[in-house]
């Protein structure tokens, strides 16, 4: 795959056999795209999941993300091999990091020259990053070049739509995938939103995806419940109109529900 699917299965904040019964109904369902990240704690429930499912690897998108106590360095490309290890598998699709951290001591050149060592030594296809403002993807642009940013993974919602950091990475041809698309399920309460849904006899969680979706965004929803996992799927053949579309993005609030203090970039 040379690039990143549009829809894949998110795992934050799955863990132990509920994870490896959302990554096999996943599966078995048609999700190929799977995400998860050294700090969710379940990447070798996720590897488990996989390797029963009998689904062959070359099938299949992997994504972890760096945690920030494995930034340094020495410690980055050993902590990849970990969650490979975990994973059940010789390298992932992509791997990102998780958080930009600025105060943690380790310079996003430093942190990005050596995930792309990480990527030449075979460990993974694609780097990127996730979380990161516009001067922080900038660092990272000016340490390896925009062509090898595959994705900044990003809180989007209606509710949060992220406007100037969006066009930014549009300007650099870096691709967005767009997590907490469902605002931890707040949208799905939305009256705009469940009108929208009326007329497409669709669900709120569909019409949020097929938003995202119809903006260009690769998604990540997670879900405990197959009816879910497979009502998600069906965003991708959801056509919004423009209506619909102006609709959506009058409901920006800037409703950020990610912001970890000493983690997280000053936001744009």
């Amino acid at each position: 795959m040379s690039t990143i699917p549009a829809f894949g299965l998110g795992t934050f904040r799955l863990q132990g056999q509920t994870v490896i019964d959302s990554v096999r109904n996943g599966l078995e369902l048609g999700y190929r795209a799977i995400d998860t990240a050294q700090i969710y704690g379940n990447e070798a429930e996720v590897g488990e999941a996989i390797a029963a499912s009998g689904v062959r690897r070359e099938e299949l998108f992997l994504t972890t993300k760096i945690w920030v106590d494995n930034h340094a360095p020495e410690k980055l490309a050993p902590s990849l091999e970990e969650s490979l290890a975990k994973l059940r598998t010789d390298y992932v699709d992509l791997t990102l990091i998780h958080w930009p951290a600025p105060g943690k001591g380790v310079s996003v050149e430093a942190l990005m020259t050596a995930l792309a060592s990480a990527r030449e030594q075979g460990l993974t296809r694609r780097i990127g990053i996730s979380n990161f403002n516009i001067e922080l993807t900038r660092q990272a642009i000016a340490a390896v070049g925009r062509d090898a940013i595959a994705t900044n993974q990003i809180e989007l919602s209606p509710y949060l739509q992220n406007r100037k950091l969006v066009d930014f990475l549009r300007g650099e041809g870096i691709h967005v995938t767009s997590y907490m698309t469902l605002a931890y399920g707040k949208v799905l309460d939305d009256p705009a939103i469940a009108e929208i849904a009326r007329r497409h006899r669709a669900t709120p969680a569909q019409v949020a995806l097929a938003w995202a979706l119809r903006l260009g965004y690769s998604v990540i929803p997670s879900s405990t419940k197959r009816e879910n996992l497979a009502g998600n799927l069906l965003a991708q053949s959801l056509r919004l109109s423009g209506e619909d579309m102006a609709q959506i993005a009058a409901l920006e609030r800037d409703g950020r529900e990610v912001n970890p203090a000493g983690l997280a970039p000053q936001w744009d």
